[in-house]
């Protein structure tokens, strides 16, 4: 899943940003209505996730700009002004959901798999290469339909690779996505997970790309 992330305050971005790759979901975070109109010129996004603070021009007036542009782009409004009177008319403006600050991560990332199924179905919450699939809900792997077991390490780096399907990741970009709290890891150690992985992966379909000077990279065999 791939969101535009439209908030000014630039360390609850940068922390929210990090924390939601772990989980699949890559955002594009930008911190003006300027640049946010820019970015959905640009690029597709499955949701859009609106602070109403802004420091260019209310998150509403950028609300109705958005719904404008795209009507069916699914939109949650995450904002510390969170009155009966903001909330209803962010939903009249166009919002599809709405959730105050301060919030948990877990209930953000709920929502947003709930408005990717409301949008496009089931299966937009799922991420894959070749026969290698992986469920953003239940969190867990499968190749050719059947479950994939692996070690937390193992589901960490894969799920970084599979997330960024093509491209080359050098071993510290890995580290940084799959353990960001454990700093005791050394990077040669992702030299060992991806043996085991190739290991796993050998004659499936999808492999383990070394991408010499450039890093590791999952493709479909």
């Amino acid at each position: 899943m791939r969101i535009l992330l439209v908030e000014d305050e630039h360390t609850l971005a940068t922390w929210l940003c990090k924390a939601l790759e772990r989980s699949g979901i890559i955002a594009q975070w930008v911190d003006s209505a300027r640049t946010a109109l820019a970015s959905m010129g640009r690029g597709a996004h499955d949701v859009i996730v609106l602070d109403l603070g802004l420091p260019d021009v209310d998150g509403q007036e950028l609300l109705a700009q958005i719904r404008a542009r795209d009507p069916l782009v699914p939109t949650l409004v995450l904002t510390a002004r969170d009155t009966l009177a903001d909330k209803v008319r962010a939903f009249h403006t166009g919002a599809d959901d709405f959730l105050a600050k301060p919030f948990q991560l877990e209930e953000l990332e709920a929502r947003l798999h709930a408005l990717l199924r409301r949008a496009r179905g089931a299966q937009a919450a799922r991420l894959a290469c070749g026969p290698l699939s992986y469920d953003l809900a239940s969190q867990r792997f499968a190749l050719n339909d059947e479950v994939l077991a692996l070690s937390p390490r193992e589901h960490a780096l894969l799920r970084v690779l599979l997330q960024h399907s093509g491209e080359p990741m050098s071993k510290q970009q890995i580290l940084e996505r799959m353990l960001p709290d454990e700093a005791d890891i050394h990077p040669e150690a992702v030299e060992v997970i991806v043996h085991r992985l190739r290991k796993r992966l050998d004659g499936t379909g999808v492999r383990v790309a070394t991408f010499r000077g450039l890093g590791y990279a999952l493709e479909a065999a």
